[in-house]
Parts: structure tokens; C-alpha cells; sequence
């Protein structure tokens, strides 16, 4: 058996429609709508430097129904660079690709195959000792498991199986063309090269089974380093499969417990150092930071009452700069809870009562959707008026707390 090298990378999702950037104030909502795009073209870089001898894109090269054809375009001048150094590539289309009527008609140059949407198909290369089997998603929506009429492998080649796949409800994802563990390998391929999965995860290495992950995080959810990998294998056997990150921006969750913190100044100076090790940790890329205050706090109530403090942690992340690159921070998020034994008690214990009686009060209840604009009067800083209505409820717990620091006046 031949020795060779190859990327395998999935879910591009390129030009992505990231819809709702722009209610979040200080964001590089510009340079986010095109790292998808410079993603891939980190992803083609990688296979030009590595020289590697083929590319694998397992699925969900666009993002559902796309009408802008420059998207496609875009794609197809991307992977014409690696044709032209010589490098073969191989895609199948996932269930957002199977959405997309622009993706079927557009035209792919010689020297990137595309899995056929009727049946499973081999793709063998002699020259390489490789077979590579696949079959795209003819509809978005596949419940059964494709693996079940794949190809046997071709003897004396090394196996690949390219498939778009939950995985029989894998992580938090829809399911789609589930199978499991077993099914595959069983299946006799040397590597399964998996997409949709948005969470990188080498689920097996007997054989190997792995998702690559979304190529660029797009929103809160997909956090940490995003990329491809580098497969290199010798006689025949994989030697090494190595992460390569190929994300532009990156997108992390950065929770504060603020548990032992006794006053604001301390909670910002945490904040600051957390922000400024997380900037650092990204490699030169702009960050994208949810800031989550955890913990029991004798300052909850405090939080509830004022949202100066968010714009203060906005204000530092402004400042920050590491190698050209910056901070933004998507959402500002208190989830600290007041100390079971709070000091004070017998000062606010006659105004808890009456705030624990009105939350039993029924009536009270249902007329609180009526009501919002009189108590965004009462409580101008006590929640933000647009994420209370999009939610669609109020905050009982934070109108509390809230409440009770304005009466005892710690809302400062």
C-alpha cells in the first residue's frame, strides 16, 4: 500500500446569514459575516503547505437556501486553487447543502469529484491505493442509516467513507442519517471521514471515526478552536491525525464566579484578567466572549439592580488589544444567586414577604403582560426591555432582587 496525505474538514457553512449581530453593540459584525469565508481560505492555505494529496469535505459546504450565487462562486475558486496544484477533491453535500437548488446546478470544475445523490459511489484511485465511498443527502431530511448499502471496501486499498451523520442523535444535533459505532465499524474502512457534527471529536480509533467539527464558529455555541485534519498515513496504516485550526474568529464562554469577590472593583479587575488571557489564548484572532457571573454574592441583588456594570465590562473589553487582534463581548449574563443568609435580613424581611406574596398572587400574575411598560418605569435599569419581550416573560426572581436593593439602597 502507498503512503499519502489529506485534509478532512466539514460543515464550511459558507456566507452563513449569522442573523441578529447587530443587536449586540461593539461587535466586528463585518469581519464575523466573513470568516466563514477566510476560514476556507485558511483551510486551502493549509492543503498548499502541506502538500497534501487530496481534500475531504464531508457535508454542509453552504448554509441551507442560499440565493446569492457569488456564494457558490466563491467555493468553486477556493477549491479550483487546489485542482490546480494538483491536489484532487472530494465533496458530498450534508442536509443544508440538500436545501439549496443554486448548490445542485452550479457547475464543478475537472478534479473535484462530487458524491452522487441517488447511491452510494466508490471513487477509486489506483495511483493512490485509495477508495473513497460517499453518497450526498438527495433531501435534507434522512432518518435512515445510508451506511447499510455502501460499498464493500476495494481489497488491497486503504477505505475511506464519507458521510454526513449525527451519528445516531450524537451531542445535541438533529438527527440525520443516524448509525452507530458498531454499524461502521463493521463496515471495513480504514477511516470514516464524518460531517454535522459541530463539535471536533475523534469518536474511534479502531477504526477511525472522527468529526472535524464546524471549520469556523459562528455563534455562541461554538466556542474554542475550529479547523480540519491533517490525516497522514503510511503503508497503509494511519500514522498521525492532527488538529489544524483554521478559525479567523473565535468564539468562547467565559464564566466569573464571583462567589469570594466582596465589591464591583473586584469583579472587573477578574474580568479583565479573564479577558485579557482569554485574547491571548486565540492566537491573534478577534474573540467573540459571552461573560457569564456565576456564584452566590451578597452583590446579587446589586447586579439585578443596575447595568452600569455591564457597560463597564464593555468599556475594558474596548481596550483591549493582543497582536492587532480585539475583543468583543456578545452578551453580558448574571446568573449569581443572593447567599442563603444574607446580611440585613431583618431590614428586608417585611419586603420579601409582601415581593413572595405577590409572586403567589394569580391575578397579580396575569397582568403582568399588561403591564410591562409600568414596570419598565418602576425598574429602568432593572432588566433590558428588549430581551424581557423577546422572551416573553418576566423576570420574577431579578425584579426581586431588583426591588429590594433600590429599598435598601444598594442599587448604586
Amino acid at each position: 500500500m502507498s503512503s499519502f496525505r489529506f485534509l478532512h474538514a466539514a460543515d464550511i457553512h459558507l456566507d452563513s446569514p449569522l442573523r441578529g449581530l447587530s443587536r449586540y453593540d461593539g461587535l466586528p459584525e463585518a469581519e464575523i459575516r466573513g470568516s466563514t469565508r477566510r476560514a476556507l481560505d485558511r483551510l486551502v492555505e493549509t492543503a498548499l503547505t502541506e502538500k497534501v494529496d487530496f481534500v475531504v469535505l464531508a457535508g454542509d459546504l453552504y448554509d441551507g437556501t442560499w440565493q446569492d450565487v457569488g456564494t457558490g462562486l466563491y467555493m468553486v475558486r477556493a477549491l479550483s486553487r487546489l485542482v490546480q496544484a494538483g491536489i484532487r477533491v472530494v465533496t458530498l453535500s450534508g442536509n443544508h447543502d440538500a436545501q439549496s437548488v443554486i448548490a445542485r446546478d452550479l457547475p464543478l470544475p475537472a478534479g473535484i469529484d462530487h458524491f452522487s445523490y441517488d447511491a452510494p459511489q466508490t471513487l477509486h484511485w489506483p495511483e493512490l491505493g485509495v477508495a473513497l465511498h460517499g453518497q450526498s443527502f438527495q433531501d435534507r431530511h434522512v432518518t435512515q442509516d445510508m451506511t447499510r448499502t455502501y460499498p464493500a471496501p476495494v481489497p488491497g486499498c486503504f477505505n475511506i467513507g464519507v458521510l454526513h451523520t449525527s451519528l445516531s442523535g450524537y451531542g445535541a444535533h438533529e438527527t440525520y442519517a443516524p448509525c452507530s459505532v458498531e454499524t461502521l465499524s463493521t463496515k471495513g474502512y480504514d477511516y470514516w471521514a464524518l460531517g454535522h457534527v459541530h463539535a471536533r471529536e475523534i469518536v474511534c480509533e479502531h477504526p477511525w471515526i472522527v468529526f472535524p467539527g464546524v471549520l469556523q464558529g459562528r455563534h455562541a455555541r461554538e466556542t474554542g478552536a475550529c479547523g480540519c485534519e491533517l490525516v497522514t498515513v503510511e503503508d497503509g496504516i494511519v500514522r498521525s491525525v492532527t488538529f489544524v485550526e483554521c478559525d479567523v474568529v473565535r468564539w468562547c464562554r467565559l464564566e466569573l464566579d464571583v462567589s469570594d469577590l466582596h465589591d464591583m472593583e473586584a469583579i472587573m479587575g477578574t474580568a479583565r484578567r479573564r479577558m485579557e488571557n482569554a485574547l491571548s489564548e486565540a492566537g491573534g484572532r478577534t474573540l467573540i466572549a459571552r461573560v457569564v457571573l456565576t456564584g452566590q454574592s451578597h452583590l446579587h441583588d446589586k447586579l439585578c439592580a443596575s447595568k452600569i456594570w455591564k457597560e463597564d465590562l464593555r468599556v475594558i473589553a474596548a481596550s483591549m488589544t493582543s497582536g492587532g487582534a480585539q475583543i468583543g463581548l456578545e452578551k453580558i449574563l448574571n446568573e449569581t444567586s443572593a447567599p442563603e443568609h444574607r446580611t440585613g435580613v431583618t431590614e428586608t424581611r417585611e419586603l420579601d414577604l409582601a415581593l413572595e406574596g405577590l409572586m403567589r398572587d394569580e391575578d397579580f400574575l396575569d397582568s403582568l403582560p399588561g403591564a410591562f411598560e409600568g414596570f419598565f418605569s418602576a425598574l429602568p435599569a432593572c432588566v433590558e426591555r428588549e430581551s424581557l419581550m423577546a422572551e416573553g416573560q418576566f423576570p420574577l426572581e431579578e425584579a426581586k432582587a431588583a426591588l429590594r436593593a433600590r429599598l435598601v439602597g444598594d442599587a448604586g
